[in-house]
């Protein structure tokens, strides 16, 4: 049993880990990529730098030195986090359980620009497999997404649905496990339907021609599950029953704490100012009110 499990390793969560340790929780972090970083190409705005750096050595300095105060850091990709007394939070490396999980992973995921994916929310199109599979008791769902968390959403499915596929929309698959279920790479041109979802309709096949010209494929589906890239805070958070804002972040009271006791949130995934200074300062609150909450459960 951990007593805190902080995912994401960006300012948020690294400045989370700091206090975490400090306090002698001893934290693990779950870096699971570098995330808006990575498009830093020069930040020259936050206290302490006698020069600009990008975005990149910024992110990799917080592992660095996380790691010189004796935290531990696991590269995976969280797959989900789920429970409520502890909690339990499943990775491509394996499972874990904590009596405190702090959600640092960024802001949202952005959604892909597929023509009628946004026209359908709520009309077939979901962001969360846990919380919308039994709507869809054995009818056809499509998961968009090439990694393990479209493949896990996916597994999620096939316990209600009639069947499930899943579409990389032209992405190579990037699954860890060869998936037990059909994955179909083309392109997708649009999600079609009246009021409610009917299918996909998919870039056509240079293979497949008719007079001459190329004929697009329809793949039917009642639903479609948005899993692309990695499961962001927003999501988990949602998927666990914790509250949202109208814009989609996770709500928090002055302590970082969430509408969940034990489940904390820092950094961009919260809202405001998407800024550097921001995430250090919710980590470091996250941290160390995440201390009290371990403290308080261990008496």
């Amino acid at each position: 049993m951990e007593n805190l499990i902080i995912v994401g390793a960006g300012p948020a969560g690294i400045s989370a880990a700091l206090y975490a340790a400090r306090a002698n929780l001893d934290p693990l972090v779950i870096n699971n990529g570098i995330g808006a970083l990575e498009k830093a190409e020069k930040i020259e705005n936050y206290y302490g730098l006698p020069h600009p750096v990008t975005g990149k050595e910024l992110f990799e300095n917080g592992i660095a030195q996380a790691k010189a105060l004796g935290v531990r850091v696991l590269d995976a990709q969280v797959l989900g986090v789920s429970g409520f007394d502890t909690f339990q939070v499943k990775t491509t490396e394996g499972d874990f359980e904590s009596i405190s999980v702090i959600l640092a992973t960024g802001s949202k995921r952005k959604k892909p620009g597929i023509p009628g994916l946004q026209e359908f929310e709520g009309k077939g199109v979901s962001y969360c497999a846990v919380c919308d599979a039994f709507f869809y008791r054995g009818k056809n769902v499509a998961v968009l997404g090439n990694s393990d968390f479209a493949l896990h959403e996916a597994q999620t499915l096939l316990a209600t649905a009639g069947s499930v596929t899943i579409y990389t929309d032209g992405m190579e698959p990037e699954f860890s496990t060869k998936p037990d279920l059909p994955v179909n790479t083309m392109k997708i041109q649009a999600i079609e339907g009246v009021k409610t979802v009917s299918g996909l309709r998919l870039e056509p096949e240079v293979s497949i021609q008719e007079n001459g010209e190329n004929v697009s494929s329809f793949a039917a589906a009642d639903g479609i599950f948005v899993a692309m890239g990695t499961a962001g805070s927003s999501e988990m958070a949602r998927q666990m029953g914790a509250a949202l804002t109208e814009k989609g972040n996770i709500k928090v009271n002055d302590q970082m704490e969430s509408t969940i006791p034990g489940l904390f949130a820092a950094g961009d995934c919260t809202g405001g100012l998407l800024q550097v200074a921001k995430a250090v300062a919710d980590g470091a609150q996250a941290g160390i009110s995440a201390g009290k909450y371990v403290r308080s459960r261990k008496k």
